[in-house]
């Protein structure tokens, strides 16, 4: 009898008592005015609070690699596929198997190991002067090593992971030999010194400083929304398809499950949510981007820009090749 009503008590106190929340922690490279809003979302329709730490995807990898077993982290979110490949190749990610994942983003823009998933897409294309150059001088990356272009270029430093991951995808398409050969006729065709930045290398093109450089869409968005006035366009290289030009290169920001995470399925849950018709222009708005999911279309100021044929070379290969890019542009005097 005693047993029984011991039973009772502990029952209606578990009854009682509030319902453990599920909680899923996230390392994110991403700055957390861009994160917040749809972390906030999931929460609201699933419940699951979400813990994110925000901070560079260099010292979030080194800190995940020194917690090891001890990490809290469930999920990684960082940019660029050169930083994502990283990650893999620390050891740092594991293998998800998710046919919504599947389904959701194109197999260019994942892992072929399925250890991450693009969620978001950036574009690295042409900003000229539309006062300098008529759109009919423009053609591809590559012709900006042309002597036409002497005096009239400028670019973001190489030791940004964007130009280091350009050159990475243009090695596995033209070879070492032919890309620093290249990336030299760059540095030749070169105004003034790389700047720090894509809008300092903007703002230079629109002060007639140079005539084109090269950027991701999203520095050229928050820049024209500012001074809409500035005389900058943007100019889709590698549209030919009678040469079969690869086409614009393309990146992305993503996820993946950390090896050691605590809670993995409810990562993978938030990864495939993210990936979802409902979180996508979302995702993508925030910053300006391309929704990954090819059933999503863009923001309108997005889609303004027109569309273009992009590289399908999978952008893995921006990390793989990442090291080989850097000792390239150093070669080249690319600094």
């Amino acid at each position: 009898m005693k047993l029984t009503r011991l039973l009772a008590t502990l029952a209606l106190t578990a009854a009682v008592l509030p319902a453990l929340a599920e909680e899923v922690v996230v390392y994110s490279a991403r700055n957390e005015q861009l994160i917040k809003p749809l972390f906030d979302i999931y929460t609201r329709d699933t419940g699951v609070q979400i813990k994110f730490i925000t901070g560079g995807e260099g010292p979030l990898m080194e800190r995940l690699k020194a917690e090891g077993s001890n990490t809290s982290a469930d999920m990684l979110l960082t940019v660029d596929a050169g930083n994502l490949w990283q990650a893999s190749n620390l050891g740092l990610l594991r293998p998800v198997q998710s046919t919504t994942l599947q389904a959701n983003v194109p197999a260019h823009l994942r892992d072929p190991g399925n250890e991450w998933f693009g969620l978001s897409v950036r574009a690295r294309t042409l900003v000229y002067n539309t006062t300098k150059v008529k759109p009919g001088e423009l053609s591809t990356y590559e012709a900006l090593a042309d002597p036409a272009w002497k005096g009239r270029l400028c670019l973001r430093t190489s030791k940004k992971v964007y130009n280091q991951s350009l050159v990475a995808m243009m090695i596995t398409e033209h070879g070492e030999p032919k890309t620093e050969s290249i990336v030299k006729g760059w540095v030749d065709n070169l105004a003034t010194a790389p700047f720090a930045d894509d809008t300092k290398a903007m703002e230079a093109v629109a002060n007639r400083q140079c005539d084109v450089t090269v950027v991701n869409t999203y520095y050229f968005a928050r820049l024209m929304a500012k001074n809409p006035k500035l005389p900058l366009a943007i100019f889709w290289p590698n549209q030919n398809l009678s040469t079969k030009e690869a086409g614009v290169h393309v990146n992305v920001s993503g996820a993946g499950v950390t090896r050691h995470a605590k809670n993995p399925a409810g990562a993978q849950k938030l990864i495939e949510w993210l990936s979802s018709d409902k979180a996508q222009n979302l995702f993508a708005d925030n910053n300006q981007e391309y929704p990954v999911n090819t059933k999503v279309a863009p923001s309108a100021e997005v889609a303004a820009w027109g569309t273009f044929k992009p590289n399908l070379i999978n952008v893995k290969e921006a990390g793989s090749l990442q090291a080989q890019a850097v000792k390239l542009m150093d070669r080249a005097g690319y600094k």
